[in-house]
This record gives structure tokens, C-alpha cells and sequence, in this order.
């Protein structure tokens, strides 16, 4: 689960349709930040990517064969690197594993760039945007 540097590794998405951004809320509900969550044993980066757009967001789609960045976050003393992928959203549905835990909102780019506190994912929102 740690890489070399001691950090936790995580993956996620950046989830896209209509030129619109899909964020959720954060595990407290605080902040808005896109699906993303550890990556378990035997499980690729990609493969973590997907299933985290599932449970957190109830999405569905197409993921970039390369992620568009990586970033850090601190977060109760441990810190995190966070692989990202683009996903091009094909389904989104109504209910979703985690419905119950996080709210769902699809917003413009600019709106998401605006939305979100960590520098870092937003500066990969911003170049991943640009390139879709």
C-alpha cells in the first residue's frame, strides 16, 4: 500500500461528461473533491480508479490508458499520492454504493477549479480539462 517514499497510494478520476465535472463531497462531507481511494493489494491503479468512481459517485465509463497526473495530500498525519485518471463518463445512475455517504454534483470546469481546496488537483483538473 506505501510506495518507497512512505506515502499512501491512492488512485482517482477525474470524471467528465458534456464538458461538465462530476465532484463528490469528502469522506466528512466537508469538501468537494473527485472519487479517488487506496489502492488494494493486487489491484491496479486504474482498476482502483474505476471502482472508486463506482461506489463513491455510481458512475460508469471510459478511463484514459495513462493517468493525466499524480498529486499529494496530507491528511490525520499520514501522507497520500494520489494517481489520476481522466474518465469519460458513459452512465451515470441514481443510486450508487456510497449515495447514502456523499452528495454528487456535475458542475463546469471553472466551477470545479473554484470548488475544490487542494492546489494540486487543481492544477490536474485544469491540464486534464484542457486536454479533453
Amino acid at each position: 500500500m506505501a510506495t518507497a517514499q512512505g506515502f499512501l497510494r491512492q488512485a482517482g478520476a477525474i470524471p467528465l461528461r458534456n464538458n461538465k465535472v462530476c465532484l463528490v463531497t469528502s469522506s466528512n462531507g466537508k469538501r468537494w473533491v473527485v472519487p479517488k481511494g487506496l489502492i488494494d493489494p493486487g489491484r491496479t491503479a486504474g482498476e482502483t480508479a474505476l471502482s472508486e468512481a463506482w461506489e463513491e459517485a455510481g458512475l460508469v465509463g471510459t478511463l484514459s490508458t495513462e493517468p493525466v497526473g499524480s498529486y499529494l495530500y496530507s491528511k490525520l498525519g499520514r501522507t497520500y499520492h494520489v494517481v489520476v485518471f481522466l474518465l469519460q463518463v458513459t452512465k451515470a445512475t441514481e443510486d450508487w454504493p456510497e449515495r447514502g455517504l456523499r452528495q454528487r454534483i456535475w458542475v463546469s470546469v471553472d466551477r470545479a477549479l473554484e470548488q475544490i481546496e487542494d492546489q494540486g488537483l487543481r492544477e490536474l483538473i485544469e491540464a486534464a480539462t484542457a486536454l479533453a
